[in-house]
């Protein structure tokens, strides 16, 4: 049997591109809307992870309920900073502990730190932003032990589907070939020898590095090479390298930068949990400088109403142990680091925790965070202009510099791989 089919009437193919057309914009706007109801929900709590929309640009915090419900007991992450563990925002489910009458969250673990080997396939890692002084740098590690609350780097466990909250201080990744990936990349005769810079995602020097000894490798590495690099630390461990750090200081190829935030022991337990003491960190800077390694104070970051009163009191126990430069970065509020601090500042600070917010949104035109380039170190406003005036001056009194002391390139030797051929000269 032969089944015809019937000519469609002139007209009706018209007709139905018309209907799959009209369905197709309905079906849009519905999903639209879904969205806009959602961002308007969270717009209400003015506090927010920045979205797209068409040509609008808002921002909200959809994670806020998820990282409220996420709460851990205070017994579990003593020692830790964050307060929660939500999901990571590229989880497709999300996780809560919930009591089921039973009181079974009395007997769950306390967080402990867990430390993976990871097989890197490369190590330096480039960036092209125009507001920081380096163009190349090295993280041996993932996650950070330290625990500060603010850390910027946070975000960036939830590309490895772990928790910004306790999962990015608990949950380490180690690169145990990274002085060998070094070295290569270093041979590779289209390199081109610029400064690199040590702790500017995760601390080279956090306690995990003790017994690692990453960092120390690469750079033996670094020195072999006549290689510059500065390093960024909250660590008082830096002393243990001082042999390397100041025989490379003689040739103008190593600075070392140290954070100090606060000089309150308590509430830099409160804030970095698992970093030195502010008077390690200092002790750390005057060892440094008597051996002859430059050195900076990083006072980063500085948030209003927490810690910007000790703004020239943090310059002036950094000079009196010989500093030479001194630099600040404001606090920054990414992604799930909003949610995180505003956590944070309920628990620990909870009588400021409105006024803090207030001044923040006061230098990022009534948002917690603006991501542009030279506004999100520094912000904008009259009281972020008073925070740059009064760390500038302080800075002029405590007789530091505010420019970057430049290392030399000119001495670079390109390694020699297994195998590979010396230079004739």
């Amino acid at each position: 049997m032969v089944i015809k089919s019937k000519a469609l009437p002139e007209g009706w193919a018209l007709l139905d591109f018309c209907s799959f057309f009209v369905l197709s914009v309905v079906v849009s706007l519905v999903a639209w809307s879904r969205k806009a109801a959602e961002r308007d929900k969270f717009m209400s709590r003015g506090h927010c992870e920045q979205e797209e929309y068409g040509d609008h640009t808002c921002e909200f915090d959809a994670d806020a309920e998820r990282i409220d419900r996420a709460r851990v007991e205070s017994d579990r992450r003593r020692g830790r900073g964050a307060v929660s563990n939500a999901s990571g925002r590229y989880e497709p489910e999300t996780r809560e502990a919930f009591d089921d009458g039973w009181d079974s969250l009395g007997d769950l673990p306390p967080f402990k730190t867990r430390v993976q080997d990871e097989a890197a396939r490369n190590i330096i890692t480039t960036n092209d932003s125009p507001d920081i002084s380096f163009d190349q740098s090295i993280n041996p590690y993932r996650g950070c032990e330290h625990g500060c609350i603010y850390c910027y780097a946070r975000p960036t466990h939830c590309y490895l589907g772990h928790s910004a909250g306790l999962d990015f201080e608990t949950i380490l990744y180690v690169k145990p070939n990274a002085p060998q990936l070094l070295e290569r990349e270093l041979a590779n005769p289209r390199y081109r020898p610029r400064i690199i810079a040590l702790g500017t995602n995760t601390d080279p020097y956090q306690p995990i590095e003790r017994e690692r000894r990453l960092t120390r490798q690469i750079l033996e590495v670094l020195e072999r090479a006549q290689h510059p690099v500065g390093i960024v630390t909250k660590s008082a461990l830096v002393v243990r390298d001082i042999d390397i750090l100041s025989r490379m200081a003689e040739k103008g190829l190593a600075k070392v930068a140290l954070s100090i935030t606060t000089l309150d022991r308590r509430l830099a337990r409160a804030m970095e949990p698992r970093a030195a003491t502010p008077a390690r960190r200092l002790e750390a800077l005057r060892l440094l400088g008597e051996a002859g390694v430059p050195t900076t104070l990083m006072m980063a970051p500085i948030i209003p109403a927490i810690n910007d009163h000790e703004i020239e009191a943090v310059l002036t126990a950094a000079a009196r142990v010989g500093v030479r430069e001194a630099g600040y970065v404001l606090l920054r509020l990414p992604l799930e680091i909003k949610a995180l601090f505003r956590e944070w500042l309920e628990e620990q600070q909870p009588g400021r925790a409105r006024r803090v917010i207030n001044l923040l949104q006061s230098m990022h035109e009534g948002q917690d965070y603006r991501s542009a380039f030279g506004l999100r170190k520094t912000g904008s406003g009259p009281y972020a202009s008073q925070i740059a005036q009064r760390f500038r001056l302080a800075r002029r009194r405590a007789g530091l510099s505010g420019e970057r002391q430049q290392l030399r390139t000119d001495l670079f030797r390109r390694p020699v791989l297994p195998g590979g051929q010396l230079g004739l000269l």
